[in-house]
C-alpha cells in the first residue's frame, strides 16, 4: 500500500436535490472521511457566484478532484461548467505558469438515466459515456491531471425500484477508500470506458 494518504475534493452538483434518488445517497456516503472534503456547489453558491480564490485554494489542498453529478444533456449541470470557466484560470490551471493541478487525479462520478447499452456506437445515444465526456477529459489533459474513466450508474431512474442503489454506493465507497489510500493505478484504467467492478483489476499491487 502507498505510504501516504491522498486528500479528495468532491464537488457535488445537483440542481434539484429533492428529486434525487441516487446522488444524495452518494453524497452522504462520501461524508465522514477525514481525508475527504465535500462541497455542495448549488448549496454554497445558489446564485452561481463562484468564489474563485476559495475554490482555487481548495484545489491546491487536495490530490484528487471529483465531479459528482447527474448527467444533464450529455454534460454536467450548469454550475459545474460555471465553476470550470471561472476557477480554471490561465496562469493557475494551464499556461506557462499554470501548473497548480499537475499530477492530481480527476474523476467524474455520475448517474445517467439511460441504460448502458444506449451509450455505445449504434445505441440510442450513439456515443459511449467516456466519449461524451471528452471535453472534461481534455480539460484534465490540458491542466496536467491524470484522468480516470467515469464511475457511472446507468438506468438511474429505475435504480431504486430495482434495489441497485445500496450496492452502487458500496462500490463507490470502496473506490473512494482506494483513492484515499493511493491504490488506484492510473495506467491500468487507460482504455476503460467506465470504472466498474471488480475494482481489484485497477488497483496497485
Amino acid at each position: 500500500m502507498a505510504s501516504h494518504q491522498q486528500r479528495v475534493l468532491i464537488l457535488f452538483a445537483h440542481p434539484s436535490q429533492h428529486r434525487s434518488e441516487v446522488n444524495l445517497p452518494m453524497l452522504k456516503a462520501s461524508q465522514g472521511y477525514e481525508q475527504v472534503t465535500v462541497v455542495d456547489l448549488y448549496r454554497e453558491y445558489p446564485t452561481l457566484r463562484i468564489n474563485i480564490e476559495k475554490e482555487q485554494q481548495r484545489l491546491l489542498e487536495h490530490d484528487v478532484v471529483v465531479f459528482m453529478f447527474p448527467l444533464y444533456w450529455y454534460s454536467t449541470p450548469a454550475i459545474l461548467k460555471e465553476w470550470q470557466d471561472l476557477v480554471l484560470e490561465y496562469g493557475f490551471a494551464y499556461g506557462r505558469d499554470g501548473v497548480a493541478l499537475k499530477d492530481k487525479i480527476f474523476l467524474c462520478v455520475l448517474t445517467a438515466g439511460g441504460a448502458e447499452k444506449a451509450y455505445q456506437n449504434g445505441g440510442y445515444n450513439h456515443f459511449t459515456i467516456r466519449e461524451l465526456l471528452q471535453p472534461l477529459e481534455q480539460t484534465a489533459n490540458l491542466t496536467g491531471m491524470h484522468y480516470l474513466p467515469p464511475f457511472a450508474l446507468f438506468s438511474a431512474r429505475t435504480a431504486a425500484e430495482e434495489n441497485r442503489i445500496e450496492q452502487h454506493v458500496g462500490h463507490w465507497q470502496r473506490l473512494l477508500q482506494a483513492l484515499i489510500d493511493n491504490r488506484v493505478d492510473v495506467n491500468k484504467t487507460r482504455g476503460l470506458n467506465t470504472l466498474a467492478e471488480p475494482l481489484e483489476s485497477i488497483l496497485k499491487d
